[in-house]
């Protein structure tokens, strides 16, 4: 048990600082910065990269909202889930911190929002609190039916981290401009703690949202292709 949160804690870590650290130190770099594309690539492949690296130990959920699907699927003992859900916003959490140290380094530097979630004032684009729930709760469950469904005994076996990094890239490619793309409440807590204000006071949409979709995902999966 310990080394499976470990393992969370870890992949989790990796998640939120290449994927928020994207966002943070290289998405707006003049002439090289990589863009809201770049910041989805990285989002990807976090996940891809620690699923392989240490996926087989802790089954590389790294993300509240997966570890309730997958239970809610019939994947995951209910008992390890707040053990699963602490370890996940540990690692979040404490790389948050050392993105912070690293972003306050610069001259000058203003962090803005720090990549936090939001909706309203706080969407990159503007959009409102119904556009952000929608989106976050459909996104997260079509984020578990591929994670079921390539997990699956029938699936080709090796390649279900691959697809997963690549579903978590076209969310992010799909949500960036409606909330900054959460599907992850241990990432929104994590770049909210430090990005204060508006992103503490929204983030309970970053919870309910991610949480209810992973419900539904794992429901529709049961209903479509877990016993056929």
């Amino acid at each position: 048990m310990q080394k499976q949160l470990g393992a969370e804690a870890l992949g989790t870590f990796w998640l939120v600082f290449g994927g928020c650290g994207s966002a943070v130190l290289a998405a707006g770099v003049p002439e090289l910065g990589i863009g809201f594309v770049g910041v989805s690539m990285a989002f990807g492949l976090t996940v891809l990269t620690m699923a392989y690296a240490v996926g087989g130990i802790s089954g590389g959920h790294f993300n509240p909202a997966v570890t309730v699907g997958l239970t809610v699927a019939g994947r995951f003992p209910g008992a390890k889930v707040i053990p699963y859900i602490i370890a996940q916003l540990v690692g979040a959490i404490a790389a948050a911190t050392i993105l912070y140290i690293i972003a306050s380094g610069k001259t000058g530097a203003d962090l803005g929002s720090f990549a936090s979630n939001g909706y309203g004032s706080a969407s990159p684009d503007g959009y409102s609190m119904l556009s952000g729930l929608i989106v976050e709760i459909v996104l997260t469950a079509f984020f578990l039916i591929v994670i079921l469904g390539t997990t699956h005994g029938r699936a080709p076996v090796g390649f279900a981290p691959l697809a997963i990094g690549l579903a978590l890239t076209l969310i992010h490619l799909i949500s960036i401009p409606v909330t900054n793309t959460s599907v992850n409440p241990a990432r929104s807590t994590s770049q909210a703690l430090f990005g204060g204000g508006t992103a503490i006071m929204q983030l309970w949409l970053f919870w309910v949202a991610p949480m209810i979709g992973a419900a539904i995902g794992a429901l529709i999966w049961k209903a479509v292709g877990e016993n056929d």
